[in-house]
């Protein structure tokens, strides 16, 4: 299970305040569970791991079987929630880099070996023509599939792409329709009615789920499935947290939430989510999202934001270190990182480096983590420390639940409704008076 560590955030507090906030912590959390606090009817994403469907978990299965076998490339075609999930969760998963077969000159035959899965790539999540553009060219000669990802069919950035997406299947393949897969409501919006003429095969995205919580629905699994992850661990993961995850007591969820509540009183405005592996860099990804889209309303709420170290320590650590006392910190931590690779010895050590031979990669991104968390806290950076088993699904499912019910909570600290996203809308009205809609 997620591990917090506070130690270095409850010293710039008042003592007692995180138990003084604990009656109204326990308040909101129970809010989530028996649904009693605003937007209640948006709490399907832990109606699906109280009560897993292993039905549908296995027709997921069985289609990303069918990529796998068939496809030299899935496009997936979807903006925020719609991708966010599946991609932070890939990302994490697929080794750094891949070796691939050359590409055979015969369609739609499959490049690689059977059941090695097909690339990922998200579109649909911009306005760039150029990268449209150049993404079709790149799609030449190979096996390609679709999957289309909106709820109303209608978003402007998705709903675009799958226009020219669409056109290029046709185009390329007799067997178009049964390439095309749509994940969408269960009735309503203009995938379903695309449907009346083509035989797309279709997922669900259940109502009562926001974009920003349905990486558990196959909005995320199939993707994730199709990329050759084991979607079971991942779901069931999950499904352990919800669970452990329901008692107000010794709760880091609710700690978590609590402790970003009140240090947002004190005047710390920003959370930078910080990580040290580059696999985790999508998660935060995600995770911006999720807390901006769910805190940031009525004139209140953190602003997420998220770095890459040590690498970003060269661009924005001397901003962490002597800044405006602003940013409070979320370190993203794992405790087996699969980095043990043994810095070697140097004869010459000209690099003068030999004083960390025989250590790992891991001790010294270990070093760098506890170095850069004091340094940082002795600036007056309040520090959360978030640490998980290893990036494995597992563990990833328990992550992505946490993160998940604990911005539930903190929403209804802050006296928001935390699934909603009103501010969307009014970019939305904007850009479409000056487009002509």
């Amino acid at each position: 299970m997620i591990r917090l560590d506070d130690s270095r955030a409850l010293d710039m507090l008042d003592d007692g305040a995180l138990d003084d906030l604990q009656p109204k912590l326990t308040d909101a959390h129970q809010a989530v569970l028996d649904k009693s606090g605003a937007g209640s009817d948006f709490l399907g994403w832990r109606d699906l791991l109280t009560d897993p469907d292993d039905a549908l978990l296995e027709d997921i299965e069985t289609t990303a079987a069918h990529l796998r076998r068939d496809a030299d490339v899935l496009l997936c075609l979807g903006i925020g929630g719609s991708y966010l999930g599946a991609k932070a969760v890939i990302d994490a998963l697929t080794p750094y880099f891949k070796k691939t077969s050359p590409a055979t000159p015969d369609l739609p035959g499959k490049s690689d070996q059977p059941d090695d899965p097909p690339e990922v790539l998200f579109a649909g999540n911009q306005t760039s023509g150029a990268y449209l553009r150049e993404l079709l060219e790149s799609l030449e000669g190979k096996s390609v599939f679709v999957n289309v990802i909106s709820k109303s069919g209608t978003t402007l950035e998705t709903a675009l792409s799958f226009r020219f997406v669409r056109q290029w299947m046709e185009d390329h393949f007799e067997d178009a329709d049964d390439r095309i897969i749509v994940t969408t409501d269960p009735e309503k919006g203009v995938l379903n009615t695309l449907r009346d003429e083509h035989p797309y095969k279709k997922y669900v995205i259940p109502r009562d789920v926001g974009g920003r919580f349905s990486v558990m629905t196959p909005v995320g699994l199939l993707p994730i499935a199709a990329a050759g992850i084991d979607i079971r661990s991942f779901f069931y993961g999950a499904v352990s947290a919800c669970e452990e995850l329901k008692d107000a007591e010794d709760n880091p969820a609710l700690q978590y939430a609590g402790l970003r509540y009140l240090l947002l009183e004190e005047g710390y405005d920003v959370d930078v989510l910080a990580v040290f592996e580059p696999k985790l860099r999508s998660i935060g990804g995600w995770w911006q999202q999720l807390m901006g889209e769910s805190e940031g309303k009525d004139g209140t709420g953190l602003f997420p934001a998220v770095v890459q170290y040590t690498t970003d320590l060269h661009s924005l650590g001397q901003y962490m270190q002597d800044g405006q006392r602003i940013v409070l910190e979320t370190f993203l931590m794992v405790e087996d990182d699969d980095g043990d690779l043994t810095i070697p010895q140097s004869e010459d050590n000209l690099d003068g480096l030999n004083y960390v031979a025989g250590k790992t990669m891991s001790d010294v991104t270990r070093g760098a983590y506890e170095g850069t968390a004091q340094a940082h806290s002795d600036g007056g950076v309040p520090i959360l420390s978030l640490w998980m088993d290893s990036i494995d699904p597992g563990p990833l499912g328990e992550l992505l639940y946490f993160f998940e019910h604990a911005v539930a909570v903190s929403g209804y600290l802050l006296g928001v409704n935390p699934f909603n996203q009103p501010g969307v809308e009014d970019y939305k009205r904007e850009m479409f008076d000056r487009l002509g809609k």
